[in-house]
């Protein structure tokens, strides 16, 4: 292992616990990734005895500021880009109705028992007699080789413990395309309700690792599968199955989702617009009809599927703010794109488009392309050889018309000041008429033309303009 720890500060870690006469150790997650041969910049340093003592004395011959968490007996260390952790090596027991452990000193041994996977318990001695040595109890370079997320104890304990180590296993599994072992499987399965003790806070931030996975429809197959899904995220597990009524079946839309979900995330790492490929046809359930002659309709599923984007929000813990706007604005406007692509294109319905989806609009057409997940080849390639033609057609009409944020030349006050009107309906009904003028294409985008065209309105209207 000596070759994996080449950094010079493992030097001067393994000099200030010699000189101190303290047993150290690299543990966990940066030891897991020397092996997968992940970039990692957190190191957890785990001594027997004080890790405070010991980051002090760390802190002092590097120049370091050494921030300290009394409570959780910790320390850390920032240095060039690394961050390095310092603990005391523990021993941990529980009490049923909280995660937050009871706590004592322990020895390195008790402290690889109580870390949640078998990968995440090695750990490389970094005291001079033994520098570089692997310490490795339960065979975790075997499971990183087999690509196996284990726990070192009997996982029923390990996962009623710390119930956010059920979301962790599956998110390690999503992140590097490891398999859970069945004995875990089975344990979270059973002691699945258990989540409910953990915050909304740390369950979406496990999620949100999951949905930034390379392929997230991996975890959430397993979230799923497990009952997790059905605890965490209701909404989404609801989408699954499929109802068949005179012959007639619907596509299961928990398995389209994942699809769309997939196909977004080769295109792009936004969280948001991940989201919003997760929430798209989240209404479909809600809205879900058979009609004689038909077959199964899902109207109204982009209206619905928006307003429940905030209530879903609120319950996840996620940013009530511009994010999720962001992914209620792709949820309502997600099909128009879809529609266009079926009809022959006309300029006032790319215009309204462009209108209404503004700065969003390539996000909704990313979103468009990733929710064509048809097994039928040419339908596919006719879908998005004709979403191509409307995105050129939306780029011409945006140059021409420069439709994007827009606002119409003339303002409501602009209205009010040349009619001596007050703030009313009029006001509102002049102002519609305009922008639907110029959507439509009747008039251009244009300060005199808009003005001549309200004019001739507001005589219709029976409407004078004043004399200044």
């Amino acid at each position: 292992m000596h070759q994996h720890i080449q950094n010079p500060i493992f030097k001067t870690l393994s000099a200030i616990a010699d000189k101190n006469n303290t047993e150290a150790y690299v543990i966990g997650g940066f030891v897991r990734d020397l092996f997968l041969n992940r970039p990692s910049k957190d190191i957890d340093v785990v001594v027997v005895g004080n890790g405070i003592d010991y980051a002090e004395a760390v802190g002092q011959k590097l120049g370091s500021k050494v921030a300290i968490f009394k409570n959780f007996g910790t320390a850390n260390i920032k240095i060039n880009d690394l961050e390095i952790e310092f603990v005391g090596a523990r021993k941990e027991s529980y009490r049923s109705e909280s995660r937050k452990p009871i706590v004592e000193d322990g020895t390195l041994e008790d402290d690889q028992l109580r870390r949640d996977f078998t990968i995440n318990a090695l750990a490389i001695n970094l005291n001079a007699n033994h520098f570089g040595e692997l310490l490795d109890p339960f065979n975790g370079v075997k499971d990183l080789e087999d690509k196996l997320i284990r726990t070192p104890l009997n996982p029923e304990i390990t996962f009623s413990d710390d119930p956010l180590r059920m979301m962790r296993a599956i998110r390690f599994a999503s992140q590097l395309n490891f398999r859970i072992d069945d004995a875990a499987i089975i344990a979270i399965k059973t002691q699945k309700e258990r989540i409910n003790i953990v915050s909304k806070e740390r369950i979406t931030d496990e999620l949100n690792k999951i949905i930034l996975s390379e392929k997230p429809s991996v975890g959430f197959k397993l979230l799923f599968d497990t009952g997790l899904l059905h605890i965490i995220f209701p909404q989404m597990a609801q989408l699954f199955g499929v109802e068949v009524i005179k012959g007639k079946g619907h596509k299961d839309n928990f398995y389209h989702t994942l699809e769309v979900l997939d196909n977004i995330c080769a295109d792009t790492d936004d969280l948001w617009l991940r989201w919003a490929a997760i929430l798209h046809d989240i209404a479909k359930p809600a809205t879900k009809r058979f009609e004689d002659g038909h077959g199964w309709t899902f109207h109204g599923h982009e209206d619905k599927g928006a307003r429940m984007v905030p209530k879903i929000f609120k319950q996840l813990k996620l940013p009530l703010n511009e994010k999720m706007k962001f992914v209620q604005k792709l949820v309502q406007l997600h099909l128009r794109p879809i529609v266009l692509a079926q009809d022959t294109v006309t300029d006032s319905a790319v215009r309204r488009l462009l209108f209404d989806a503004g700065e969003e609009i390539e996000s909704l057409m990313m979103l468009c392309n990733a929710d064509v997940t048809t097994k039928n080849e040419y339908k596919k390639t006719k879908y998005r050889n004709n979403f191509e033609l409307v995105k050129q057609k939306l780029k011409d009409v945006e140059e021409r018309d420069k439709l994007r944020n827009w606002q119409p030349p003339i303002s409501g006050n602009d209205i009010m000041e040349t009619f001596a009107l007050d703030a009313g309906k009029e006001v509102g009904q002049i102002k519609s008429a305009i922008r639907e003028a110029i959507l439509e294409g009747e008039i251009t985008n244009d300060y005199n033309e808009a003005f001549n065209f309200m004019l001739n309105l507001a005589k219709q209207m029976g409407l004078n303009p004043v004399n200044k």
